[in-house]
């Protein structure tokens, strides 16, 4: 939730038109870009420039560089210029949160399985998911009954934006972080999901929640409820 907090405060970021138009400005660009030449492309003072420029690498949209801009070293080449570019990492904000992403590397991970196995592509994308939930899950600590094994799987599952709901002494997941693929592919879909949570169930044994695979409009398909 930390990550998606940043990338919505750098999103936010280029509300700003001058702002905006100072990043697309430097993603254009073949290589990184001082202080200067992004006033002059956009047309705006140095000291606007920078700050602008300094907010979008606050927010983690650009990364920076100090070099001298002349290309030169040694004595009279100059001060060293502080230059832009654009961060390397992919940013990328859902609400509700989605983890397309995700699926795809789970997807991905189980064709590469089956080819190299044998396996039933379906078959691998089961394992491939559980192995997945179980890996999420197996850093937290061991659960003391079957109450608590359900609180630490919804914490888990929040992470992922499953949004967990008690309801009734069970956990309904409110939102499924596979909505277009399941709209499409609802087997496919559900099938992963359930493999994940499972694998999330998993790792709190012995007291792991029972994990139901029960679908219904507007909700994921799995619902939790409290183990022996």
């Amino acid at each position: 939730m930390d990550g998606m907090r940043r990338d919505a405060a750098g999103i936010g970021a280029l509300a700003d038109p001058v702002r905006h138009r100072l990043y697309l400005f430097v993603c254009s660009q073949p290589g990184p870009v001082s202080r200067d030449q992004a006033a002059d492309a956009v047309g705006i003072a140095r000291h606007q420039a920078k700050f602008h420029l300094d907010r979008l690498a606050d927010e983690g949209l650009l990364e920076c560089d100090y070099a001298r801009v002349t290309g030169r070293s040694g004595p009279g080449a100059g001060r060293t210029s502080k230059l832009y570019r654009r961060a390397r990492r992919d940013i990328a904000v859902s609400l509700p949160p989605r983890e397309y992403e995700l699926a795809g590397r789970l997807m991905a991970d189980a064709i590469a399985r089956s080819a190299a196995t044998g396996v039933p592509a379906v078959e691998a994308l089961d394992q491939i998911a559980r192995e997945y939930g179980r890996a999420i899950a197996e850093h937290i600590d061991r659960p003391s009954d079957r109450d608590s094994a359900l609180q630490l799987a919804a914490a888990v599952l929040t992470d992922y934006g499953y949004e967990p709901r008690y309801t009734n002494g069970e956990v309904q997941l409110a939102n499924c972080p596979f909505h277009a693929l399941a709209r499409q592919q609802t087997e496919l879909a559900c099938g992963m999901n359930h493999a994940l949570v499972c694998g999330v169930a998993d790792a709190l044994a012995p007291h792991s929640p029972h994990t139901c695979l029960e679908p219904q409009p507007e909700r994921c398909c799995v619902v939790l409820r409290p183990g022996s």
